[in-house]
């Protein structure tokens, strides 16, 4: 709402940035459905005054561009808006926030990572056995696979050959995407959908990229799992950055524990939250309480085995597709404790909003 053509043509760019066509009004509000039924509301300076008086709703905004204005926070309170924003300073947040509200964005996914402590430990595994058993659930899930040498964890879903998109598609996305955009256009395995990467050369996914997929996914609730690589480079950094909590997979074995210590030590430099998942068999005099104190992190469990793992999947039953297996149960267990937010929800969703008063 405004007549300041410079202010609209601002905003309708923005708008433009968040996937979003407008309905543009000039002057009071007019029909009071309209007002209430919108998913947000953008004040101009110029047209508070004719929202004076108007029913109180959430998502109003209150936006112009004079940042020394000593009588903006009077018409904000007068018109019940919640945010006071001054462009161009608040453009990157509220392009965030228009897309977040027509999105009906909600609570933010609760995003795992999996690494492995050494090489051959079974990561790309559980995380696939955590997407699978969490879209049995009924949880919206996303799993992303983060190593780019890892192979591509749609072959451990069976889907190599499935039509969607692959991380080279992303690879130069640089601002906002779409959650339900991003949604649609990757490939649909086993009730949940899956960014993996093409067998084509190898592509180097930048942090900015990292950065959009991921805030992405997690902008559409549910679950997002992430394998990810030993090597932390800038773009593992981003997606360590965008966790709420890291699995650290390591074999019983000293070898094991001794590389899993520089891979958590890296880790856990960007990561907050990183615990181990132990995996047998174990060395003489070792077992998982023994891996998780000497790396000095909390234990999530013990790894179960689970024979028939590869067999099954060459018949297309992917890791913890078999719902009565070890693996299944292990992983429903940890989603069990993942719904108590006391327990492994304990570190909340980074938040990445701009600048708003």
């Amino acid at each position: 709402m405004t007549e300041d053509a410079g202010l609209l043509d601002d905003l309708l760019r923005l708008c433009a940035a968040a996937g979003v066509v407008p309905e543009v009004r000039h002057g009071p509000p007019g029909e009071r459905s309209a007002w209430e039924r919108a998913p947000m509301v953008l004040v101009g300076d110029d047209a508070a005054r004719g929202c004076r008086g108007v029913t109180r709703r959430p998502g109003v905004m209150l936006v112009g561009r004079d940042q020394d204005d000593p009588d903006v926070w009077r018409r904000a309170v007068e018109i019940g808006a919640e945010y006071v924003l001054r462009l161009p300073d608040s453009e990157g947040w509220l392009v965030d926030q228009i897309a977040n509200a027509v999105e009906g964005v909600g609570r933010s996914a609760l995003t795992v990572g999996v690494m492995g402590g050494r090489g051959g430990s079974g990561a790309s595994t559980l995380a696939c056995a955590l997407a699978v058993t969490a879209a049995r659930s009924g949880r919206r899930t996303m799993l992303i696979d983060g190593d780019p040498l890892g192979g591509g964890i749609d072959v451990l879903l069976g889907g190599e050959e499935c039509e969607g998109l692959r991380w080279p598609d992303f690879a130069r996305s640089k601002g906002r995407l779409g959650g339900g955009a991003l949604e649609e256009s990757l490939p649909a395995l086993h009730g949940l959908r899956v960014l993996s990467w093409s067998r084509d050369d190898a592509v180097i996914v930048p942090p900015q990229a990292m950065r959009s997929v991921l805030a992405a996914a997690r902008r559409l609730g549910g679950v997002v799992v992430v394998d990810l690589p030993r090597r932390v480079d800038e773009g593992v950094a981003e997606a360590l950055a965008q966790l709420d909590v890291g699995l650290l997979v390591v074999p019983g074995e000293l070898r094991a524990v001794a590389a899993a210590q520089r891979v958590a030590s890296v880790a856990g430099m960007v990561l907050e939250d990183l615990r181990v998942v132990a995996r047998g068999p174990y060395t003489a005099g070792l077992d998982e309480q023994w891996v998780a104190q000497a790396l000095g992190l909390p234990l999530v469990g013990d790894l179960p085995a689970e024979p028939g793992l590869a067999s099954a999947q060459d018949c297309g039953v992917p890791p913890g597709g078999n719902s009565r297996g070890a693996l299944a149960r292990f992983c429903t267990a940890f989603w069990d404790l993942a719904d108590v937010p006391s327990r492994v929800e304990g570190v909340p969703g980074r938040s990445h909003e701009g600048e708003a008063s």
